[in-house]
């Protein structure tokens, strides 16, 4: 077997993509998306029709320009959901306008949104997951959504403390960003290289998975925003790893042997001292954290300007 039908066997893999081909090619459980694939697939000839499709829908729904955009935004987030989950046999998660990352309600009303466009196209809520950032008012709008039966992907997570509240909200899922923890590290020791026994970004899903079994959370774990395939090979055994095309491809042409890393029996027999997960400890583990910090405020504004570039693209080409 090569690597990637090996990691198979520790691991549920999941494709971070929004290019239905490459889906296809790799067959993951699940799909994941944000506004930059989105922006980066629609920007393709090939998905064009999903574009106007959404703009179509936009346009009959509201005469308002701002309104329009917005619905639009909101429309092609969808008709990607599903378009991948007609390939994938799990689910996708569809991500909130991370504009609204420190404002809860607002959070609830977009995914109950999505969710809705989701079911009026004949998708059932259990194959989709909502993608909302780790801060704490996304935190807490997720444990309102997951009581509705709206489940949750928890995204942009650096932190212990993160991994901890929201195993304690119920959410259904989190997205440990193992790549942009090494990132950090590499830029803050002046650093071309961390060996993977080393590497920042592996310990800290090593540590929340291990977290998580010890305490018996439901929380999924799935790693993600990976640099090379060492990272990801050493994390074998975590619930599920989110893969670009890239490196899918990359495993599925090697014939390294992957063993299983994580074990939930041996998490089981560690000790842990137990985090609180009130707003105040939430709020002050965090600011201990400045890599955490720092890297969650970086990602919401990337994402943010990700949206913007896919605002750009539908204003040029179809609300000019």
């Amino acid at each position: 077997m090569n690597s990637l039908e090996q990691l198979r066997q520790f691991s549920k893999v999941v494709a971070d993509t929004g290019d239905f081909e490459s889906i296809l090619a790799y067959r993951p459980i699940d799909a994941t998306t944000n506004p930059s694939l989105i922006y980066a697939a629609a920007s393709q000839e090939k998905y064009r029709y999903l574009s106007e499709k959404a703009v179509a829908k936009a346009k009959q729904k509201t005469s308002d320009p701002y309104e329009q955009l917005q619905f639009c935004l909101d429309e092609m987030a969808v008709l990607f959901g599903i378009e991948i989950l007609k390939i994938v046999p799990g689910r996708v998660s569809t991500e909130i306008d991370a504009r609204l990352s420190f404002d809860t309600q607002a959070s609830i009303v977009k995914a109950r949104h999505l969710i809705d466009l989701y079911e009026e196209a004949g998708i059932n809520r259990s194959r989709v997951l909502i993608k909302i950032a780790s801060t704490w008012e996304g935190i807490k709008a997720a444990e309102i959504l997951e009581k509705e039966g709206i489940h949750c992907n928890l995204t942009l997570l650096f932190s212990k403390i993160q991994a901890v509240a929201c195993a304690e909200a119920g959410v259904t899922l989190i997205s440990p960003f193992v790549g942009r923890i090494l990132d950090w590290y590499l830029k803050e020791k002046k650093l071309s290289s961390i060996p993977v026994e080393e590497d920042p970004g592996v310990k800290s899903v090593t540590e929340i998975f291990n977290y998580y079994k010890r305490f018996g959370y439901s929380t999924e774990i799935m790693a993600a925003s990976f640099r090379n395939i060492d990272q990801i090979i050493a994390l074998a055994g975590c619930d599920l790893l989110t893969i670009s095309p890239a490196l899918l491809q990359e495993l599925e042409n090697s014939d390294r042997k992957v063993v299983c890393q994580l074990d939930p029996q041996k998490s089981a027999q560690l000790d842990f001292v137990r985090l609180p997960a009130d707003e105040k400890s939430f709020r002050w583990y965090l600011n201990e954290d400045a890599m955490a910090t720092e890297k969650l405020a970086e990602g919401i504004r990337r994402f943010k300007d990700d949206l913007i570039k896919l605002e750009n693209f539908l204003k040029l080409h179809f609300f000019s």
